[in-house]
């Protein structure tokens, strides 16, 4: 699908918007592209102009939300096929995203790009093979773009997520000239994909599944055999886990994780919050 180019609202930019243009500004200055790029807005009294297009003042936009124009009015960045999926705002510009509420990238204490980024960095992508077998909203792609993969294969089973990819301007677009031509991202189910790539045939590892509750077959001594037998010898992995509070949840995830690798035929250790772990 094509990548969306038109503005992206979230309630306090449309709020900056209509007060300019009651305090008799002829233009407003700031992002409208999730702090991509800054650009500028002719202010009218009934609509307002960007990127030589007008639109409409919008009506009182909800918090925590994103909104495109769709054609006939701003609608938000969220679709219900059984579960309610949804770009979220954060204060770094790059959104993330949520499945019935749950948020599905750290963004406390950083940008989840600069999060991205430290962990692509432990894999040392550059020249390499890369595998990232669960594409979410890109942001281990765009790393791996940005340090000089040689080529990475990127898969993600929500066409939903998929869909959010082609609104948020921070995914990247395998169809543009930044990538060229290096990403190759797939529709499809890791767990069912894998079997189809060939022995040692990738240098480099990201996994990032969901939580274990709902993608358990991600975390499974059959799938991590599948990683290894992939995975060139050397070849590094970073698997994301979290930090799930054993308190509450009676399970040490990450270390679960790092003896179903060592079984699996890598060397594993703690790393951030999951684990590294390279090809014996």
């Amino acid at each position: 699908m094509a990548h969306y180019s038109g503005p992206l609202l979230t309630r306090e930019l449309a709020d900056a918007l209509s007060a300019g243009r009651d305090a008799g500004a002829p233009e407003w200055t700031g992002s409208l592209d999730l702090g991509r790029t800054t650009g500028v807005a002719a202010l009218e009294s009934e609509r307002w102009r960007w990127k030589d297009r007008e639109y409409p003042y919008p009506a009182r936009l909800k918090d925590r939300t994103i909104y495109y124009w769709d054609g006939e009015d701003f609608a938000a960045v969220s679709r219900f096929s059984g579960s309610l999926i949804k770009l979220v705002p954060t204060p770094w510009g790059a959104p993330t995203f949520e499945i019935d509420g749950i948020k599905m990238l750290p963004t406390a204490k950083d940008s989840p790009v600069d999060d991205a980024r430290r962990k692509v960095a432990l894999v040392e992508p550059r020249g390499k093979s890369v595998l990232d077998t669960c594409g979410g909203l890109g942001y281990f792609a765009a790393c791996c773009l940005e340090a000089g993969v040689g080529r990475i294969r990127s898969f993600e089973k929500n066409a939903d997520v998929l869909w959010l990819r082609t609104l948020n301007p921070w995914s990247p677009d395998p169809e543009s000239p930044a990538s060229g031509g290096r990403l190759d991202l797939s529709h499809g189910d890791v767990s069912e994909a894998i079997a189809t790539i060939p022995d040692a045939s990738v240098d480099a590892l990201l996994h990032d599944p969901p939580r274990f509750g709902i993608a358990g077959e991600l975390y499974s001594q059959a799938f991590y055999e599948q990683l290894a037998r992939v995975l060139r010898r050397g070849g590094r992995l970073f698997h994301y886990t979290g930090s799930p509070n054993k308190l509450t949840s009676g399970r040490d995830v990450p270390r679960e994780v790092a003896r179903r690798l060592e079984r699996s035929g890598f060397k594993a250790e703690l790393a951030l919050d999951g684990v590294l772990a390279s090809r014996r």
